[in-house]
């Protein structure tokens, strides 16, 4: 299946906001590569010659494949979008409330199991499978609770 090819032709007033932006100001440095990549992908009357992938991915620390999404964003969805961060699509479902919560602190401020000085992340989240209050759940979860709560 071949890939599809975009186009980038930039008009002369996003040209000159592209290059303000990578010149100028502060912005992130997300912000700032993917304005450096529109500038030379550029394939409008205002550029004498456009770069190739290839070529921008040698200069600027970035892989083709990041500089496909930006031309494709670009084309798609229009300039805002492909300087913008993008807000991740996947939702993150939160595997604990306030009750299980509420036991995973009680159970880390109870005595360690037989043989262990200390509760550690991963014993607490094998006992929170093993008591059933969770279906699974990972040693980082457990910790980022406790880090919340203390």
């Amino acid at each position: 299946m071949p890939t599809i090819k975009y186009k980038v032709t930039l008009e002369a007033e996003e040209r000159a906001m592209l290059q303000e932006i990578a010149t100028h100001g502060r912005h992130s440095s997300q912000k700032l590569l993917n304005a450096l990549i529109l500038l030379n992908c550029d394939q409008g009357q205002f550029q004498e010659q456009s770069l190739t992938n290839q070529q921008i991915a040698a200069v600027l620390p970035v892989s083709m494949k990041k500089i496909d999404r930006v031309k494709r964003r670009f084309v798609e969805q229009g300039l805002e979008a492909a300087l913008d961060k993008r807000s991740s699509a996947r939702p993150c479902l939160r595997k604990m409330d306030g009750d299980v919560e509420a036991h995973l602190i009680a159970l880390s401020c109870g005595k360690p199991p037989r043989g262990h000085a200390r509760w550690s992340l991963r014993l607490l989240a094998d006992k929170m499978v093993e008591l059933r209050y969770v279906d699974s759940i990972s040693h980082e979860t457990v910790r980022s609770v406790l880090k919340k709560t203390s």
